[in-house]
């Protein structure tokens, strides 16, 4: 079964697979924002280990 379309049938067609989309809304009551980790926090062997392997990467 073939079907033959129109650049406009397919455009209209995506216009309305768009509007039809609902919109999800974050519900702020259980958002949290993402807790920011300093230097301070990461434990010095697991630095050590992060710039080891960085050496690694670059050679």
């Amino acid at each position: 079964m073939e079907h033959k379309y129109d650049i406009s049938d397919i455009l209209d067609a995506v216009n309305e697979l768009n509007q039809s989309k609902q919109v999800k809304k974050v519900n702020n009551q259980n958002y949290q924002e993402p807790k920011k980790i300093s230097k301070e926090d990461i434990p010095p062997s697991t630095l050590k280990l992060i710039e080891e392997a960085e050496k690694n990467i670059k050679n």
